[in-house]
């Protein structure tokens, strides 16, 4: 292995014949992020000391998935490797983002197209397992969309709730709405496809031309609606969802099951940062049950 294999992709595969200089950018509380500018133009890198390549392979699909729909515009992956001193990296293209998160209706449609025009004929989950956060997200192909979120995302995240944090309460109530929540989703015509996964304001941007890019994806295929779960901080409003529904009509029920979707992220939350989100979890959950009557 290279010294430096992220500087030995850059000059060889990048095409690049010298590096002219690299500056940090802000990354998230996972990852460390850096530009690197050369004479073939500039390349985005992020680097994880602590963990392998794994999860930058499973973000590297997903935004190749979403990079080959032709939709809407995402950092095309380029290479993922090892460090030599322990962790992982991802060379990315560089997006010059404008000074404005873009215009709504634009990315409300634009996300549209993608989800009509990326169908899975394996069913629901995705290549590779990968992660949302730092949390790992199981996603075995399924037959079955209730199935799998009810196994592969809130029964997860309960468990995983119930043996970190000893809380039987939610996990119980947990697993009373799981076995009820089909009846939320009569009439609707439920099919795989591709989400970003993980929506949210600081994955959302706009390049120098004001088109939307989504990015930091945690991809699977999946029920359209389950995409605006993290829509508490995404700052979705009127005009987004109005565009989204002009290309992937509304279907019967919608409004009943958006807090089912929001509860995964919410429980994600809550495993993540700590018993902070716990309220809102069981919020939703006790009003489903009381809806359900479960």
């Amino acid at each position: 292995m290279s010294d430096d294999p992220i500087k030995e992709w850059i000059l060889t595969e990048g095409k690049a014949t010298q590096i002219t200089g690299t500056s940090s950018i802000g990354g998230g509380c996972i990852n460390a992020a850096q530009r690197y500018d050369t004479d073939a133009g500039s390349f985005f890198v992020k680097t994880n000391r602590r963990i392998g390549p794994a999860m930058f392979e499973g973000e590297a699909l997903g935004l190749k998935a979403m990079y080959d729909t032709k939709s809407i515009r995402v950092p095309l992956p380029y290479k993922v490797g090892s460090l030599p001193t322990g962790g992982s990296f991802i060379i990315m293209e560089f997006i010059q983002f404008g000074r404005s998160r873009g215009d709504q209706s634009a990315l409300g449609r634009k996300l549209a197209e993608m989800h009509k025009s990326a169908k899975s004929d394996k069913g629901y989950g995705f290549y590779v397992e990968n992660t949302i956060g730092s949390t790992p997200q199981i996603n075995t192909w399924t037959a079955d969309w209730i199935e799998f979120y009810s196994k592969h995302r809130l029964g997860y995240q309960l468990k995983l709730i119930s043996q970190r944090f000893g809380d039987s309460a939610i996990y119980e109530k947990g697993q009373r709405l799981i076995e009820k929540m089909h009846l939320l989703f009569d009439g609707a015509v439920i099919e795989p496809c591709l989400l970003h996964g993980d929506l949210w304001s600081g994955n959302i941007s706009a390049d120098a031309n004001g088109d939307p890019v989504i990015l930091d994806p945690a991809c699977y295929y999946g029920h359209n609606e389950a995409e605006f779960g993290m829509s508490w901080c995404a700052g979705f409003g009127g005009d987004f969802y109005s565009s989204y529904f002009e290309v992937m009509p509304k279907q019967p029920g919608f409004e009943k099951r958006r807090d089912l979707y929001l509860l995964y992220h919410y429980l994600n939350h809550y495993n993540l940062f700590g018993s902070g989100y716990r309220s809102s979890a069981m919020s939703i959950i006790d009003d489903y049950l009381r809806m359900l009557k479960a």
